[in-house]
């Protein structure tokens, strides 16, 4: 198993490549079981994606780094595992991103490495930053999950979150459980309970209560993609909250690496989002909980306007979204990172 330590911090890595496969943790089975899925070709590695194997725009960037990798080395036809890989998940801009750079570094084993290396290096220097913008003694609210499971190692909204604990900050978070499919319950919460963080789960709809109540002092979510005026989209639930936190005078912050900045689209209105089966609405488990005639809706994301965005937290620093142009042109000057 890929586990880290450093300091008293232990950290597990959520997707690696070994003896010609792509391994992940399989968060489909957590936190029941730790299992492992091995995917052997491209195909596999868009199964782990699309049925969220693996989730969280790094971490699937960073999955399809490595699965391209792979099918190089496998004799595969490129252009066939690029659309195969590229079809999975429409909202995650980190996908398209990964895509983009194996393309350009011919898919080899060493760009995906370092193509790996770097968002993880990156997403620790998100939490440093992030870390400047918690109080001593704080409540924080997030959505979904944004942490190691998410971006290999530290995570993006989790991040601060760690560098605080491990700090001494007296930290308490609520966990949004993120229906449907409780990434929340299931995913945030054996993250914090492995760090030791306290934490409570919260119904998605009690999240209102504890900020109108003075409970909350900051909300910290990810992101999946972020455009040019800083309307971005994240699990579905996140825009509600941010307008609550706004109506509360909560500080709400985004945390996310350049990779998740979509500097092509200008605002949110282009952002695709995807509609999952709608079997994940109305079931739970294998048990149906809603009357066999009725049907779902099941959108993945939705899209918060960037006036909602007390600031965005990046491995460069952190922006105000009417900052943004400053964070692009920074981006611009990083040979990793730029759109040539």
């Amino acid at each position: 198993m890929n586990v880290i330590f450093e300091g008293n911090t232990r950290k597990m890595r959520a997707v690696w490549y070994e003896n010609g496969q792509v391994i992940l943790v399989d968060q489909r089975k957590l936190p029941a079981r730790l299992e492992l899925f091995s995917a052997k070709n491209s195909n596999d590695v868009a199964f782990a994606i699309k049925d969220m194997v693996v989730r969280g725009a790094p971490a699937i960037g960073i999955t399809a780094a490595w699965g391209l990798a792979m099918a190089k080395q496998n004799g595969e036809d490129m252009e066939n595992a690029v659309s195969v890989i590229g079809g999975t998940r429409p909202t995650a801009y980190d996908l398209f991103k990964a895509i983009s750079y194996m393309k350009k570094n011919d898919f080899s084993l060493e760009a995906a490495r370092r193509y790996s290396q770097e968002i993880t290096n990156r997403c620790k220097k998100i939490g440093e930053f992030g870390d400047t913008l918690i109080p001593q003694k704080a409540s924080i609210l997030t959505h979904c999950n944004a942490g190691a499971l998410a971006v290999v190692e530290w995570g993006t909204a989790l991040a601060p979150m760690r560098i605080a604990h491990n700090s001494g900050k007296d930290l308490f978070v609520y966990v949004d459980e993120t229906r449907p499919r409780l990434q929340g319950a299931k995913l945030t919460a054996w993250e914090l309970q492995n760090e030791g963080i306290p934490h409570a789960v919260i119904a998605d709809n009690a999240a209102g209560l504890y900020m109108h109540s003075g409970k909350v002092d900051l909300a910290i979510v990810g992101a999946d993609r972020i455009a040019s005026n800083g309307d971005f989209a994240n699990k579905i639930g996140t825009y509600e909250k941010a307008v609550v936190a706004h109506e509360n005078g909560i500080p709400f912050y985004v945390a996310a690496p350049a990779s998740t900045f979509d500097f092509s689209i200008r605002s949110g209105e282009e952002i695709p989002i995807e509609e999952r089966d709608q079997s994940e609405v109305l079931t739970i488990g294998n048990t149906r909980i809603a009357p066999e005639e009725s049907e779902a809706r099941n959108p993945a994301f939705d899209v918060t306007p960037a006036k909602y965005v007390s600031a965005f937290i990046t491995e460069y620093g952190i922006f105000k979204p009417q900052e943004l142009k400053n964070l692009r042109a920074m981006i611009q000057k990083d040979i990793f990172m730029r759109e040539d």
